[in-house]
């Protein structure tokens, strides 16, 4: 089997900005049906295990860890207030959704990758989200990152063409060249191409030459903690579970309420599709 997990926090940004299928006013749910109709199109293409992480809660963990670290500050309410529909509609299509609470959305897809590629019927594992720091968890060809932003998969070769540094590496990398997305500004005076020199030479930052960070160690190993994606959630035990086989009662309501039959018809056609004969 093949395991897709998607980035639902970014999907919704996508459709909310990106392809703007909404209105303040007589669509306010409209990024709730676009993430809808990507994940339907994701069946309809031939997926067949699926699950969903979101961010249910913004702040986490490592807001604890670094006062800058991103919060749910300046998000436009009107995307805010399509997150928990989203849960609630996504899981009535079918679909394994994963909210996060104390764990970002971004865990959730590092742990549901350690755990599908730990199991010997999980083929590969598409990790659908263009965030550097998930690129951490690809492994050879078999855990991929799949970037619907430039629609390029990145495997372990993909990864080091980008960043220059192995994926296991990438949160020594990005401890020292920050993540404005996160919120951490990485080292004064590291670039990309000094942090991969450095890492490539010495290898984990807990290996470094004191003299190499200085005075910087410790806020670089801070920095690391905050790119360092946990892979201890207790998502699943199987991923058979993640298997879609087709809407739930609850789903016509909410095609009703996103007005949006087209969701319903698509999600029949796919469930009739996958009976037997």
């Amino acid at each position: 089997m093949i395991v897709h997990l998607v980035d639902g926090t970014y999907e919704l940004f996508r459709h909310f900005y990106g392809l703007r299928r909404f209105t303040s006013g007589d669509r306010p749910l409209g990024a709730v049906s676009g993430v809808l109709h990507t994940l339907l199109q994701m069946l309809e293409q031939g997926a067949s295990h699926l699950g969903v992480a979101t961010d249910h809660v913004i702040e986490s963990f490592r807001n604890g860890l670094w006062p800058g670290y991103k919060t749910s500050d300046g998000i436009d309410p009107a995307l805010r207030a399509q997150f928990e529909p989203l849960e609630a509609a996504a899981q009535a299509l079918g679909i394994t959704v994963w909210p996060m609470v104390e764990l970002e959305a971004d865990d959730a897809l590092a742990s549901a990758a350690y755990l599908a590629g730990g199991d010997p019927k999980v083929e590969k594992v598409c990790i659908w989200t263009p965030d550097k720091d998930l690129a951490q968890c690809v492994r050879g060809e078999r855990i991929v990152q799949m970037d619907r932003r430039s629609g390029t998969l990145r495997d372990a070769a993909g990864v080091r063409a980008k960043f220059g540094v192995e994926p296991q590496h990438i949160p020594d990398y990005l401890a020292l060249v920050g993540d404005s997305a996160d919120g951490y500004p990485g080292l004064p005076g590291v670039g990309p191409r000094t942090a991969a020199r450095l890492i490539n030479q010495y290898g984990r930052l807990e290996e470094f030459p004191a003299a190499v960070l200085g005075a910087q160690r410790e806020r670089a190993l801070l920095f690391k903690q905050l790119a360092t994606l946990r892979e201890d959630a207790p998502l699943f035990a199987d991923p058979e579970s993640l298997r879609w086989v087709g809407p739930r009662g609850e789903f016509t309501a909410w095609a009703e309420r996103l007005g949006e039959a087209r969701l319903l018809s698509r999600a029949l056609t796919l469930e009739t599709r996958g009976r037997p004969a």
